[in-house]
């Protein structure tokens, strides 16, 4: 059994291929940005509040206005299948036992109605060449039952992985991008020092995605509107403008622009000036992680990369179990009783 998130990697890196390890763990570039993400997370220092009479701390919260059990979400996440036969089933069902939400990838590996069925789920969305593709998704999502829909708009193109292009990455047959009409693409056909992956994305997503199309996203969907991969206060401010109920302040875990800022140090700014609600992305790896991310003003978190390990070795409901106790002792060490308390919380940088 593991005692921190951070034990799942080494586990599941015992039973994956290299070249899915170094798929699920790579960032973008000489990985700057993904170490900062983890550098960045530790700097920020939170003082407790004592003698606040707290004994049973309540981490439960509201996220796009939905209860949660935790002010945390599964981030969207490309062909899980890769880690495990039930791909992103294993992982909704986790997260409906944890009472959180699952955000569905564009890229899964298993249809979005049948993960929908599994969990509370929103749908994330890629902005793909073909329109007639893009609003087929939108309506499966919502027919699907989504309860929102998060737009990815941190990929124009898929960042340089250089880990990916020195294995020559390429999906196995049986894994597919099961959202798409096609599903076997040039995902799966492997080129010598090239990502079959990213010449995938290049082909199918589309890199002129502007502040007009996210405007007709919200006329073309009544499901709340969630933008993903901001780090600008003034993207933030663009993005509730334009009918976001909510951003995620993201560098897509240190896989795009190396180089960018860790999404840690980007979201008090962000915070200052969005109209909406603002979560957090990229780095999260502990509760404490996750009271850092509140007292700096997110209502909530998304984790990633640690759930696709714990996935591998069958342990992602006990991950997010452990998670939830993590965020808990954290709150009590602080002297919060509630997820609102934590927002009152002075921090600062070691």
């Amino acid at each position: 059994m593991a005692s921190s998130l951070d034990d799942y990697e080494a586990m599941a890196s015992l039973l994956l291929s290299a070249g899915v390890r170094d798929f699920v763990a790579g960032g973008s570039g000489s990985e700057t940005t993904l170490r900062r993400n983890r550098s960045a997370l530790d700097a920020v220092t939170v003082t407790p509040r004592v003698l606040t009479g707290v004994s049973s701390p309540d981490p439960s919260t509201r996220l796009l206005g939905a209860p949660a059990a935790m002010p945390v979400a599964v981030a969207p996440m490309a062909y899980q299948q890769l880690v495990h036969p039930d791909g992103e089933l294993a992982l909704a069902r986790a997260a409906a036992e944890a009472g959180i939400p699952y955000v569905i990838s564009t890229l899964s590996s298993r249809p979005l109605e049948k993960i929908a069925a599994e969990a509370t789920t929103w749908f994330q969305l890629y902005w793909l060449r073909d329109r007639a593709m893009v609003e087929s998704l939108i309506d499966r999502a919502e027919q699907a039952g989504c309860a929102a829909l998060m737009v990815t708009v941190d990929v124009p193109v898929m960042g340089r992985r250089l880990r990916d292009v020195r294995n020559s990455f390429q999906l196995p047959a049986e894994v597919v991008a099961a959202n798409l009409v096609g599903s076997r693409t040039e995902a799966h056909v492997g080129v010598a020092g090239a990502s079959a992956v990213a010449t995938h994305t290049a082909s199918a997503f589309e890199p002129s995605l502007s502040w007009n199309d996210l405007e007709w996203i919200r006329r073309r969907s009544r499901l709340p509107l969630v933008v993903k991969g901001i780090l600008d206060p003034r993207d933030a401010k663009c993005a509730a403008e334009a009918g976001a109920e909510a951003v995620v302040v993201s560098n897509h875990g240190g896989r795009q622009l190396d180089g960018a800022p860790a999404s840690i140090d980007a979201l008090a700014a962000v915070v200052e000036v969005a109209n909406c609600e603002v979560l957090l992305d990229s780095g999260v790896r502990s509760g404490t992680d996750v009271l850092r991310a509140l007292a700096l003003g997110a209502s909530g978190v998304l984790v990633g990369r640690p759930l696709l390990w714990a996935m591998a070795v069958d342990a992602a409901t006990e991950a997010l179990g452990l998670l939830g106790t993590e965020l808990t002792q954290a709150m009590m060490l602080a002297g919060c009783a509630t997820v609102a308390d934590v927002a009152e919380l002075t921090t600062g940088r070691a």
